[in-house]
């Protein structure tokens, strides 16, 4: 489908992908059905605005898994290698979104503008607040330049990285709990407030190429394998151990506080690494960094063990740094290697422009002239 608002118009692609923005009643619960036509048929396109459609996939995203996410990452490359397209919308689910968008922008090495966007209401609904995202996510990319891959909103412009699922069912449904807002969106403007932190980006891994989403048996290529394992009161070491028998290269411990598990985890974190596992620490709490601090099973002894602490990033967005590290070069066969690519990515470098650290804001007509 192609829809055109008027002549020498920007070129916007929409790859859609399911999600409850594209989701129908199913008599006992919703999912996604629409194509990714009907969902733009439903939105207002901003002026200037010429739109085609690709139907990628039609899942519900908490059933996204990493072939459905490096498929997209293959499609969003081969999308811009034309180089008439103005910029990409993606429709998404929102229950996995922040992983997806936080593994586009590791690899996006384009000035143009991905942009990821969805809805807490389905398809169809009268106070439905999909249109309106996919009007505001359209209108980013129209105008912004070179600020990596973007999740638009409730009229809310965010990084990928760092931005979460912050919302079970309100419209605000994403925000980075450790950072401001990127910009914001409305009455026909795009602010953008500040640049985001972004590593330099990786090259497309080879399995974009080969994944195959839902193949099984011979069709199935073999991913690396990342788990999350949850401390708690009563937490051993049984799951972090129950993962490396079931064959995770990487592991991510969602720890307490500022890093902090126990005496015991701190020892199988050891056993995991000279193993060869990649293990990154994150923490339950929802905003702030995490800190060597404490020992007795502390981030202190899990340093010191050989995980990497992963800054302000929470569990979901950390496992896609691992998952990203095993699947680029650097994470082959190389565990020192693999160890320094992770820190990279999970650390990125802190950017900061003195003329938006005064508090300013500059429109996207002020963000593309840089470009």
């Amino acid at each position: 489908m192609k829809r055109t608002n008027d002549g020498g118009a920007r070129r916007i692609v929409v790859i859609s992908t399911g999600g409850t923005i594209a989701s129908r009643w199913q008599g006992t619960g919703y999912a996604a059905d629409a194509s990714g036509s009907d969902v733009l048929a439903t939105a207002p396109l901003p002026e200037g605005v010429t739109v085609e459609v690709v139907d990628l996939f039609n899942v519900n995203s908490s059933r996204m898994t990493a072939a459905h996410q490096l498929t997209l990452l293959r499609t969003v490359h081969e999308t811009l290698a034309d180089p008439g397209v103005d910029g990409i919308v993606i429709t998404h689910g929102t229950d996995t979104l922040e992983e997806t968008a936080f593994l586009l922008d590791l690899h996006h090495t384009d000035v143009r503008p991905v942009v990821l966007t969805g809805a807490q209401r389905p398809f169809g609904t009268g106070d439905g607040d999909g249109p309106g995202n996919m009007y505001d996510a359209l209108q980013v990319a129209a105008s912004v330049s070179d600020l990596g891959v973007l999740v638009v909103f409730d009229g809310r412009v965010h990084a990928a990285r760092g931005t979460v699922k912050s919302q079970t069912l309100a419209a605000d449904a994403f925000s980075d709990p450790s950072a401001e807002r990127l910009g914001r969106v409305g009455f026909s403007r795009v602010d953008i407030e500040r640049q985001p932190e972004r590593p330099t980006p990786l090259p497309l891994p080879a399995a974009a190429h080969t994944a195959v989403p839902g193949a099984i048996g011979p069709d199935a290529v073999a991913l690396p394998r990342v788990d999350i394992v949850t401390h708690h009161s009563d937490g051993d070491p049984f799951l972090l151990n129950a993962a490396v028998a079931a064959g995770a290269r990487g592991i991510v411990l969602e720890a307490t506080g500022a890093g902090n598990a126990t005496p015991e985890i701190a020892a199988a974190v050891a056993d995991a690494v000279n193993q060869g596992v990649l293990v990154a620490v994150s923490t339950r709490v929802p905003a702030g960094p995490l800190a060597e601090i404490y020992t007795g099973g502390g981030a202190v002894d899990l340093v010191a063990a050989g995980a990497l602490l992963t800054g302000t990033l929470r569990a979901a967005q950390a496992r896609i740094a691992v998952l990203a590290t095993l699947l680029a070069e650097g994470g082959a066969g190389d565990p020192a290697r693999g160890t320094a690519l992770l820190r990279r990515l999970l650390e990125g470098p802190v950017r900061v422009e003195p003329a938006l650290a005064t508090g300013g804001s500059r429109s996207a007509s002020a963000v593309a002239a840089r470009a």
